[in-house]
């Protein structure tokens, strides 16, 4: 049986981040059931950086995992890991006071600006303007690469002689004289501390354990990719929405991504796209903006994973010894995944909040398996 000092079950972005930063500390097993890291929600995500965006937990978070985005360290990527998008939240007529709404989510330094109708239908050409009354821009929503932010971190964990085991899904899981044994795929290891960041398996992988389950949520979102009109280059334009909670839309060299923003609760999977979602979501597109749908789009799914208070799970279970909680970033996971690598390494290691972050209202116990919040 092979002896580390942590185990971080689950190799997408917030595994990976996380067992690059507990590498600094100890010998890491990072373990991932399919054949290659982020085949789930990692590798299906809208990939954008949107730091005024979810509930006042989550944007503390986002908001300061921007520093690290804008400014990684030495060597992390050879290219930015973020560019300029922006986006526009468009208001149908009579609809215009949800604008208040997105408004008021705007920071010093990351605001968000009303425009005209006008200014809006020059920003977004393909959107037909009869559907536009009011508008709002915000300039600091970014496109992320997320194959290079995944990579580096992946990077870093082996370049701190972290080891990664794919095609390794975790079978058992018994404590034994201080230490978790897991029999992970052909796999025999063994830590004292072991991190659950298995996405909408988390709650799996901790029944497993004999930890309680935290109520993870796993939501389908959908989404499809079709073809700009024609002779129209939608490619600097930015992510299109609109007020009050329903589909949107970011172009990009590929086309233009579409995605109804649903949120149907689902089991964990390898999940596929609805036929019926995505003939609604054609229907839509058709309607809103002067995209004609002449071939089957490229369609998809992933799963985002929420509990009841729609903020992140990070910390030991309360009743599970060495089992570290790292789960529930309800589809920020990417945005998140430098400062709650932090938090982990930090908490997991028996210290406290990093003060950076505890100074920007960042808590432990916000992120708690057992506060009250999560508990109701």
């Amino acid at each position: 049986m092979s002896g580390f000092d942590f185990i971080v079950v689950g190799a997408g972005v917030s595994g990976a981040s996380a067992a690059a930063a507990l590498a600094e500390w100890g010998r890491v097993a990072l373990v991932e059931a399919e054949d290659a890291p982020g085949m789930h929600s990692t590798g299906r995500s809208a990939a954008l950086y949107t730091p005024n965006y979810g509930g006042p937990v989550a944007r503390r978070i986002n908001i300061a995992s921007g520093i690290f985005y804008t400014s990684p360290p030495e060597g992390f990527s050879d290219a930015p890991l973020l560019a300029p998008r922006g986006a526009l939240t468009l208001a149908r007529p009579g609809q215009e006071a949800l604008l208040d709404e997105v408004l008021a989510n705007a920071n010093v330094r990351h605001p968000i600006e009303r425009v005209t109708a006008a200014r809006a239908s020059e920003l977004a050409a393909f959107i037909r303007p009869e559907f536009i009354a009011d508008a709002a821009y915000e300039a600091g929503v970014m496109d992320m690469d997320v194959a290079a932010i995944h990579q580096g971190f992946l990077r870093a964990h082996r370049q701190r002689g972290g080891t990664l085991l794919c095609r390794a899904p975790v079978e058992n899981l018994r404590r034994v004289g201080g230490v978790w044994q897991v029999q992970a795929g052909r796999h025999a290891l063994e830590a004292p501390v072991l991190v659950n960041a298995s996405g909408a398996w988390g709650d799996v992988v901790a029944a497993r354990a004999g930890a309680r389950p935290v109520g993870l949520v796993p939501k389908r979102r959908t989404a499809i990719v079709v073809e700009p009109p024609a002779g129209m280059d939608v490619s600097r334009m930015p992510v299109i929405e609109f007020a009050g909670h329903g589909p949107y839309m970011k172009p990009q060299a590929s086309g233009i991504m579409c995605s109804p923003a649903d949120e149907t609760p689902d089991v964990p999977r390898d999940v596929q796209p609805d036929d019926m979602d995505v003939a609604v979501l054609v229907d839509w597109v058709e309607r809103h903006s002067f995209v004609t749908v002449r071939k089957a789009p490229r369609t998809w799914a992933g799963l985002r994973s929420f509990v009841t208070d729609a903020a992140p799970v990070v910390g030991f279970d309360p009743a599970a010894e060495g089992f570290f909680w790292l789960v529930g970033q309800g589809g920020f996971g990417i945005m998140m995944a430098p400062v709650l690598a932090r938090v982990t390494a930090a908490l997991a290691t028996g210290g406290a909040m990093p003060a950076d972050l505890a100074e920007r209202g960042i808590t432990a116990a916000d992120l708690a398996p057992d506060r009250p919040s999560l508990a109701a």
